[in-house]
């Protein structure tokens, strides 16, 4: 596997081509931003828990059904892809109230959901992302009706599955954002990463922040956190 000239470089990855046009080389960086890249920061070994952590994540819901990008694992850093098209919409889900939501809504972190809340943003960075709804999304041409009806159905199996397997590492799923993209062939699949840096996760019997809210609120022990998610999900998943 050659890897080529970088494509692309985001906030927290690098994406390269190979010498195969319908696949990449994603590259998992130490750099961590918050508030939009407002707050910058780097913390050690950042990049390859998430790549660790997303790799175990990818596999476990490829077993269970879920159509994804990721190929393998090539080192500590770095995977293999499919190269897709990603939709510009980030699909968010909410169990718990937490964060933007409970800012916007002036309610208490922490409280329960009652049902199962999914937002859509739009990916655009200078717009700050802005919270759109499905006629806005058609509208913009980032998604079709029937389009945005497969990407719900996917999400929520996703809620799901990772509901149960973070239950099962006594860890409440408070939220998640995840991103869809497109194969060379028109295919719906998760792309990006599921991990520390994508969702809310809280120990169940400490309520303890375990992933990028200690970056974001200053909680300090950063790297601690992603480790213990990382031991616990291996854990689980070898039970």
């Amino acid at each position: 596997m050659t890897k080529g000239k970088m494509l692309y470089e985001g906030k927290a990855k690098q994406v390269f081509e190979t010498e195969n046009p319908e696949e990449v080389i994603v590259r998992f960086k130490d750099d961590a931003t918050a508030f939009n890249a407002q707050k910058k920061g780097q913390f050690d070994r950042k990049g390859e828990l998430n790549n660790a952590i997303s790799t175990l994540i990818f596999n476990y819901l490829s077993a269970n059904g879920i159509p994804t990008h990721f190929i393998k694992k090539l080192d500590e850093r770095e995977q293999l892809v499919k190269r897709v098209e990603i939709i510009p919409l980030e699909m968010v889900v909410r169990n718990y109230a937490a964060g933007s939501m409970a800012q916007r809504l002036g309610v208490e972190e922490g409280i329960k959901a009652p049902v199962t809340i999914f937002d859509l943003c739009y990916k655009k960075d200078e717009l700050g992302d802005p919270l759109i709804n499905d006629h806005h999304a058609v509208f913009l041409g980032a998604a079709t009706y029937d389009e945005l009806k497969e990407m719900y159905t996917m999400t929520a199996r996703i809620n799901d599955l990772l509901t149960g397997l973070f239950d099962k590492m006594n860890i409440i799923l408070v939220d998640f954002k995840i991103e869809l993209g497109k194969t060379s062939d028109g295919k719906i699949v998760l792309a990006d990463e599921i991990s520390p840096d994508t969702c809310r996760l809280w120990d169940k019997d400490t309520m303890k922040k375990l992933d990028k809210d200690r970056f974001r609120r200053d909680l300090g022990e950063v790297t601690e956190a992603y480790e213990e998610i990382y031991s616990r999900l291996q854990t689980a998943l070898n039970a």
